[in-house]
């Protein structure tokens, strides 16, 4: 998911996919666990409390702006369609226990053309209520695992804007390196942005094997 990008059209929490057909590709996504989380496919639930971080300032503070509830529950259907679709992007992030939704965790296909594309991302949003307990470097984890051993892959990177501290220390925790000649401007974010310049990290299969 790309919340640099306004959405075209709404077409509503599923995607436009017909409640049935929902259903029925709903059942084919994987729903990963680790020690404290579950990264399953999207609920009708999950629409408000995600909105409500993507409304929220300092959860916003490296995109280029907040969204609109019409924008957070577009980019679901989109996040729903892609997931049952390809079995694998943007999850909806529950701590039992804890909450029924704190978040998203990915490993997704980026949708925009960069000098490292085609490729697949592992990303994480979480409602600031849920900083600081490790829950991303956990889920990203999971998804790590899922990508390497499940899906076969050779290589995921992940991607921030240079300010983003937080993120890039996740990054750092899960193995991933980051070489500054990859650095580049996000085609999405607007020429002369401040947030446009971003920062590419990335793990080969056989480091990840290697620290397993």
């Amino acid at each position: 998911m790309d919340p640099r990008v306004k959405p075209e059209h709404d077409s509503g929490a599923w995607g436009g996919l017909s409640a049935t057909l929902h259903t029925a590709m709903t059942a084919t996504i994987p729903i990963l666990t680790t020690e404290r989380l579950i990264l399953r496919p999207w609920r009708d639930g999950d629409l408000a409390p995600f909105a409500a971080l993507n409304a929220d300032p300092e959860v916003m503070e490296h995109f280029p702006a907040p969204l609109s509830r019409a924008e957070s529950d577009a980019a679901v259907g989109r996040m729903r369609a892609a997931l049952a679709a390809q079995g694998h992007g943007w999850w909806a992030a529950e701590a039992p226990g804890v909450a029924p939704f704190i978040g998203v965790i990915a490993l997704a296909v980026p949708n925009f053309e960069a000098h490292f594309t085609p490729c697949v991302e592992v990303g994480w949003r979480l409602a600031k209520e849920f900083w600081g307990r490790g829950y991303a470097t956990e889920g990203a984890r999971e998804a790590l695992r899922f990508g390497f051993e499940e899906l076969g892959l050779g290589e995921v990177v992940s991607l921030t804007t240079t300010t983003n501290a937080r993120s890039q220390a996740v990054m750092g925790r899960l193995g991933m390196t980051r070489d500054p000649a990859d650095d580049f401007d996000h085609p999405k974010v607007p020429e002369g942005h401040p947030l446009r310049r971003h920062v590419l990290y990335r793990l080969k299969s056989a480091k990840w094997r290697k620290g397993q």
